[in-house]
C-alpha cells in the first residue's frame, strides 16, 4: 500500500523514475547527490518508498525533536552528534556490519550549500565494510530519481572520487549553482 502511494504521489508530481539496484545486492551504500534543497528529502523519500528499499538514514540529532522525530524513525533516520569526538564513519561501519541487509543514504557534499570538496565518509564506510556504492540521483531539470550504476572502489581514492563525481556532472538540483561542477 505505501509502495503505491508512494509511487502515485511520486508521478503525479510529474517525475520518472531511472534504475533499480541489482537484487543480488543485499548490503550498500547509497550516494544521494546532488543535494541541494530540503525538498531532496522529501523526493528523495518517495523515491526510496516506491522502490521498497528499506533505507537508513543519519541526520544531526538537532533534527530529531517531537514530533519530527517519530516521522524521521519511522523513515529509515537514525540521529547522530556529530560534535562527539569519536569517528562517525567507524559509528556507521559499526552499524552497517551489525545487518544481513542495509541500504545507508550519504550525501557526499555534507551540506545543501555547493561544496566542490566533497566529504569522503561514504568513501571509508565501503572502505570499511567492503560495502559497493550505488550512484543515486535526483535531477530536477529532467523529473528523474534513479540510480546509476554499482561503483566498487578501488585503492586510488582520488580517481574514484573523480569517476563518481562525473556520473553527476549532468545531473541537476533544484538549485544548479550549488550542485556538482
Amino acid at each position: 500500500m505505501i509502495k503505491k502511494l508512494a509511487s502515485f504521489i511520486f508521478h503525479s508530481l510529474g517525475w520518472k523514475s531511472v534504475g533499480e539496484v541489482p537484487s543480488d545486492i543485499k548490503k550498500y551504500i547509497i550516494i544521494g547527490a546532488p543535494h541541494t534543497s530540503n525538498w531532496d528529502f522529501f523526493y528523495g523519500i518517495l523515491f526510496f518508498l516506491m522502490k521498497g528499499i528499506p533505507l537508513k538514514f543519519f541526520i544531526k540529532k538537532e533534527w530529531y525533536f517531537f514530533p519530527f522525530n517519530i516521522l524521521l524513525k519511522s523513515l529509515g533516520g537514525i540521529p547522530v552528534d556529530r560534535s562527539k569526538k569519536e569517528n562517525l564513519t567507524d559509528q556507521i561501519a559499526d552499524f552497517f556490519n551489525q545487518h544481513e541487509k542495509l541500504a545507508i543514504l550519504i550525501t557526499p557534499e555534507g551540506t545543501r550549500s555547493y561544496n566542490p570538496q566533497w566529504k569522503k565518509g561514504f568513501y571509508y564506510i565501503s572502505q570499511k565494510t567492503k560495502a559497493p556504492i550505488v550512484l543515486g540521483y535526483i535531477d530536477y531539470e529532467k523529473k528523474i530519481g534513479g540510480f546509476g550504476p554499482v561503483f566498487n572502489i578501488t585503492d586510488d581514492v582520488e580517481k574514484d572520487l573523480e569517476t563518481i563525481k562525473n556520473f553527476y556532472k549532468d545531473k541537476k538540483g533544484k538549485f544548479p549553482e550549488k550542485g556538482v561542477r
